[in-house]
């Protein structure tokens, strides 16, 4: 495919995927969300509902987590280690007590594949590393996948990744 200023891409350059550990934040809470039938490019989030919270919290299988900087430095392994071993490009990654933030080249693997790899990797880590005990899943199901398409983008994302979280965290432990 082409067009007068070059080639169109057919996948992305990178994507930029944040994932939440269970329980950050419910649907329907102040912040408001995004649901599978509002998920649509630059559409506003729904607002704040108190039945959609309640409905949320109760398929909650966890309180909520927060990632101590042990839990972090091991989620931030796996997260390597994936990249490593998919030959995917790494761009950026910045993990939260809360959620993780990265910007990855995954080359033509689906993007909702490349997420749930994160996750797994991740959760496996942290059992490896004695720092998840449960059966279930450290992660809240789904997660945001953002496709980046062109190198400003790209540089927005690994931008917002590196600088737009905050200070870094300190060694709680």
């Amino acid at each position: 495919m082409t067009a007068a200023c070059g080639t169109i891409p057919t996948s992305p350059s990178a994507i930029s995927s944040p994932f939440v550990a269970t329980a950050r934040g419910c649907m329907g809470d102040e912040r408001g969300s995004t649901d599978r039938f509002h998920n649509r490019y630059k559409s506003p989030h729904l607002p704040r509902s108190d039945r959609r919270r309640s409905l949320s919290e109760q398929r909650l299988k966890s309180a909520p987590v927060t990632l101590n900087s042990r839990q972090r430095q091991s989620v931030e392994t796996a997260i390597r280690e994936v990249c490593v071993h998919r030959k995917w490009h790494l761009y950026v990654v910045n993990v939260r007590t809360n959620h993780v933030h990265l910007v990855t080249s995954i080359g033509k693997a689906e993007s909702g594949r490349a997420l749930n790899a994160f996750k797994a990797y991740a959760t496996r880590q942290l059992r490896r590393d004695n720092l998840w005990t449960e059966s279930h899943s450290t992660w809240a199901d789904k997660g945001s996948i953002k496709h980046l398409w062109n190198e400003k983008s790209l540089f927005i994302a690994v931008d917002y990744v590196m600088n737009g979280q905050g200070v870094d965290l300190p060694n709680f432990d």
